[in-house]
């Protein structure tokens, strides 16, 4: 049994987490023998946890295995599925040569790949994503399922686009009110949905203290 995580930002109690949670799929599972975990990491220098941990979850952690999409891409001719895992770390330049890669083995894929650069450039219209990952938009655009992928593409953009402008206002009040924020709590407030935001920044006008906003984050964590 494999159990795959994938993780794209620093977080620091990462570790415990997923100690915790393997531990918690083997007691739910009793008749699993062999477990291998498998984390996926954009490159080796994320920080997902203290340099020291109990010896018991250093144990556990010491048998995970940790995959490198920045190491990953750099090796030749890979499988189709796993280019599509290294297009969130690829340098921009090697987008169509990676992206033309994968269509030609496996075209099914098409949706998929979109889906991925779509949230890598968040930023951008899905017309000029295409253009990076050097889809010929001509021939795609005659077709309905990457219309409707298209259209999918713009309205997913806006709502992160509404997100990301919601997280910004948010921590200028915070700031105002609760102080200077650590990077930690910083990253937690930008990873909420726009709905968490928007009832964020109006629980802030009753907080009187920063340790209301610890409260807050503890009592809405996903």
């Amino acid at each position: 049994m494999v159990l795959l995580e994938v993780q794209m930002h620093s977080k620091p109690g990462f570790k415990h987490r997923l100690g915790a949670q393997s531990f918690r799929f083997l007691q739910l599972h009793p008749q699993v023998l062999h477990l291998a975990v498998v984390v996926a990491v954009p490159h080796r220098r994320l920080k997902l946890g203290p340099a020291q941990l109990p010896h018991q979850l250093q144990g556990f952690v010491d048998g995970v295995i940790w995959l490198s999409l920045e190491e990953l891409g750099q090796q030749a001719d890979l499988d189709p599925w796993l280019t599509l895992l290294t297009l969130p770390v690829r340098p921009q330049a090697e987008l169509p040569a990676s992206t033309q890669q994968i269509l030609e083995h496996r075209p099914d894929l098409l949706s998929t790949v979109l889906t991925m650069l779509f949230e890598r450039f968040p930023t951008l219209r899905p017309e000029e994503i295409m253009v990076i990952a050097g889809i010929p938009t001509d021939q795609l655009l005659h077709t309905r399922a990457a219309q409707d992928l298209l259209d999918r593409g713009r309205q997913e953009g806006e709502a992160r686009g509404r997100a990301a402008e919601a997280a910004a206002f948010t921590l200028r009040l915070i700031n105002r009110r609760c102080g200077p924020l650590t990077g930690a709590t910083t990253t937690c407030i930008q990873a909420l949905p726009l709905e968490q935001l928007e009832a964020l920044a109006e629980a802030l006008l009753d907080f009187s203290a920063p340790a209301d906003l610890a409260v807050w984050l503890e009592e809405h964590k996903g």
